[in-house]
């Protein structure tokens, strides 16, 4: 296995000890398949993130980790390294731990060893349950800060939450909704990834409120559970069509916007206003092709930056700034999409 990195700086980025790393590179056996994939995948992140930064200044090892679609990890991997120059003279070094499904236990497992280990600081997109708010509460009384992206854990002594506010985005989307659809008649079909992550259920709440109190003859029906993944999401969108022959309109809070469209033209239904989050790779391209009505979007390089920053306070590498200030929620149409994702 070809690099031009150091033992210890392998086993730094994968959170392994030096002799495991060490039996991986030199095929000596006795490690599982899993750890060895965890060594080639330290690899290429120093590989990816040493052609962007030049190791210069102070070095900060943080940690990602979030439970989310690959298709929004992506995105946030590649908001975070694009930043990453911006950051000099510190340097950051990022260690990635994402999942699409899994148990909180298995999330908590994650956290745990982070403390055990050590790091600089977490980033971090976890539902809202207990049992992650203490083990945020072990990572901050371990010394390592965490910021919550996206979806907060107020509850928790996390360090600071960088995103959008989630219930004007809800209102928001309830707002072009009702312009949208106007007065004809329909139902509304909102989907959620999970009931546990707090920003689906605060948009959800913004959306409910709104479409009460300007459009109370509405009926909203929602659907939860999809992990914003198309093999999930399609059959409790078809399962609602069925059930529901009024709804006439989509909120997604959570995703699976490819799934949630086929599962309309598989019916023969039309989806006369479809408003969904973020301009990952899917969304980007249902809104060229017109298939979705808008996209609330927030800029994720400049909240990694943010994150990225608050960590870095938190160690008196930056001077002290006042409180975070939510993202701006932009309304992406497909005639005012960001050069880069039009260009994509």
């Amino acid at each position: 296995m070809g690099h031009p990195f150091p033992i210890r700086e392998i086993a730094r980025q994968a959170g392994l000890s030096e002799a495991t790393v060490d039996r991986v590179l030199n095929g000596r056996g006795g490690v599982r398949e899993s750890t060895a994939e965890e060594v080639r995948r330290a690899i290429a992140d120093l590989d990816r993130q040493r052609t962007q930064v030049r190791l210069v200044g102070r070095t900060f090892m943080v940690d990602i980790v979030m439970q989310a679609p690959e298709r929004f990890t992506t995105a946030v991997r590649a908001a975070l390294e694009t930043e990453l120059p911006s950051l000099h003279p510190a340097v950051l070094r990022c260690r990635f731990h994402f999942r699409e499904t899994g148990t909180v236990q298995e999330q908590v497992a994650i956290l745990d060893r982070i403390a055990r280990r050590g790091s600089q600081g977490v980033i971090l997109k976890a539902p809202d349950v207990p049992e992650i708010g203490a083990a945020v509460g072990r990572l901050a009384a371990a010394g390592i800060p965490v910021v919550t992206l996206v979806t907060d854990l107020p509850a928790s002594p996390r360090l600071a939450y960088v995103g959008i506010d989630n219930r004007a985005a809800g209102a928001t989307a309830a707002y072009l909704m009702g312009q949208w659809l106007g007065e004809r008649p329909g139902n509304v079909l909102t989907t959620l990834a999970s009931g546990f992550f707090r920003n689906e259920e605060e948009r959800e709440m913004g959306f409910r409120g709104a479409v009460r109190a300007r459009h109370p003859e509405r009926a909203l029906v929602e659907i939860t559970e999809g992990q914003g993944l198309d093999a999930t999401q399609y059959d409790l969108v078809r399962a609602a069509l069925e059930r529901d022959p009024d709804i006439r309109a989509v909120y997604s809070i959570g995703g699976g916007n490819i799934a949630t469209l086929r599962a309309f033209a598989d019916l023969g239904r039309e989806c006369a206003v479809f408003v969904a989050h973020d301009l990952d790779h899917d969304n980007t391209r249902l809104l060229r092709e017109h298939r979705l009505s808008a996209v609330l979007h927030h800029d994720l390089r400049q909240d990694m930056r943010e994150a990225c920053h608050t960590v870095l306070r938190a160690h008196g590498a930056l001077p002290p700034a006042g409180p975070t200030l939510p993202s701006a929620i932009q309304v992406v149409t497909p005639y005012n999409m960001p050069p880069q994702a039009a260009a994509g």
